[in-house]
């Protein structure tokens, strides 16, 4: 039985989406990428979410079986609207999967976490053979950190131990990253609150070491995984 009410004609993306005609090129191309039987990592962004549209018109044309594995609650919705099959991590393993990023250096290390699902993108990241990094030309710098902060995702009563360690780490700022559409903190899919974190310098180690800081669940540091940086 089906529920009579759904959301499908509501908007899932949150705000405008900028760079759109840049961003809906680079969907098509990672749609060309979908085979039949493909098990999908699909990550969270506005670039994740036309790609995501573009991967279900292929679906439904050329009636190919495909399970997704979505990053977010967000993402989820999506699929449900677009009627791409889910699955979990429980039950499959990836053959590929497709994120976005909020920077890109030269080295291929990437900021990622403005949606707030920097933990189910890196569990996705760490399980699938590739991902394809979905970026437009915006995104890319020449030193991370150098335009966003690192997403620090941690339990809330390790906040104040976490934001002291950070300082002592080389922190810039730490912020504790507000809501919009409600009053206090962002609450994360996992519970949890999100510090926002400025670094001068960031260094191979430094998502080993910032992970190692007790309460801190996940970084929005990505550095030395499997990517494919696909852009316009």
């Amino acid at each position: 039985m089906d529920w009579n009410q759904t959301i499908k004609e509501q908007n899932l993306m949150s705000g405008e989406i900028t760079n759109r005609e840049a961003k809906e090129q680079i969907a098509m191309k990672i749609a060309e990428k979908v085979q039949d039987g493909d098990v999908i990592g699909i990550g969270s962004g506005s670039t994740s979410f036309l790609a995501t549209i573009a991967i279900a018109k292929k679906i439904k044309e050329q009636n190919l079986n495909v399970l997704g594995i979505p990053a977010s609650y967000e993402i989820e919705l999506l699929c449900q609207n677009l009627g791409i099959p889910l699955t979990n991590l429980n039950h499959k393993k990836p053959n590929w999967g497709y994120d976005g990023a909020d920077e890109v250096s030269p080295q291929k290390w990437l900021i990622k976490g403005r949606g707030g699902a920097l933990f189910r993108e890196k569990l996705i990241m760490n399980s699938s053979k590739v991902t394809y990094i979905l970026v437009d030309n915006s995104k890319f710098v020449n030193n991370i950190c150098e335009k966003f902060p690192i997403p620090i995702e941690c339990i809330p009563e390790s906040l104040h131990l976490v934001k002291e360690k950070l300082y002592e780490m080389g922190a810039l700022t730490v912020e504790l990253r507000l809501a919009q559409g409600k009053d206090g903190p962002i609450i994360t899919e996992q519970g949890n609150f999100i510090l926002d974190t400025k670094f001068n310098n960031i260094e191979a180690i430094s998502e080993k070491k910032l992970k190692s800081i007790p309460g801190v669940l996940e970084t929005g540091l990505f550095i030395g995984y499997n990517i494919e940086v696909i852009t316009n």
